[in-house]
């Protein structure tokens, strides 16, 4: 409900704001600057204004990184991703190749024409309801009863260079992403600050390097963290 509030209140302030040009000075600052965070609180849940500022819903230091990640490859670049949106926008004008798998009827019909490029594939994989003990479960709150095990298989058999953990089910499909990650290749997970995520990134023989901080359109601090496994666990 308080979310709900402050959403609505949010949106609500940014019509005057835009109407003066205000918003779009503060959203076409510097990425990163306190001016580009203030401007994009105003995007919140609004995966086209995210995608129209050219950020993903990351904090800005994991972006930094993952962004000079791809440059150093020449942005050939295959990616997965687990939750589709304005990162998935950000990783096509990037990558040589995106698929990004998602769980949400509603919200993948209205990310269709958003997304719609040529290097991006859209799968959109529902979880099956009503099950009371599922094998691959949410923790957000509203899924208990979903098993999120075919939106996990939705990554299939091929090997991807760049992985990304940032929609439903992120254990499960952290684990699957251990199984399809390129030799060499990165995991980013998102939100990785959460509890629940603690014992699946627990494991010392990854490097993970862990960002914390301010992200596009969050109010508060998180954090993403950059996984690479060890060269034998992909053999």
């Amino acid at each position: 409900m308080l979310k709900a509030v402050y959403v609505r209140t949010v949106r609500a302030l940014a019509i005057p704001l835009r109407v003066t040009g205000v918003l779009d000075r503060l959203q076409q600052a510097p990425r990163g600057s306190l001016r580009f965070w203030l401007g994009s609180q105003f995007a919140i849940y609004d995966a086209v204004q995210l995608a129209r500022m050219d950020v993903p819903w990351w904090t800005f230091p994991a972006i930094v990184q993952v962004e000079r990640w791809i440059a150093d490859r020449g942005g050939d670049v295959r990616v997965f991703e687990y939750g589709a949106g304005a990162s998935t926008a950000w990783l096509a004008r990037r990558c040589r190749h995106v698929v990004s798998v998602e769980h949400d009827a509603d919200f993948f019909r209205a990310a269709v024409p958003l997304l719609a490029r040529d290097n991006v594939e859209l799968r959109l994989v529902e979880p099956q309801r009503g099950v009371a003990v599922p094998a691959a479960p949410s923790g957000r709150r509203g899924y208990e009863d979903c098993d999120f095990s075919a939106y996990v298989d939705a990554i299939g058999d091929d090997r991807y260079d760049l992985i990304v953990v940032d929609g439903r089910a992120r254990t499960a499909c952290f684990e699957r992403a251990r199984e399809r990650l390129a030799p060499g290749g990165l995991i980013v997970f998102d939100n990785s600050e959460r509890s629940r995520y603690a014992p699946a990134l627990r494991d010392p023989r990854n490097r993970t390097q862990r960002y914390h901080g301010w992200a596009p359109a969050l109010p508060f601090r998180s954090e993403t963290s950059l996984i690479h496994l060890p060269q034998e666990s992909r053999e």
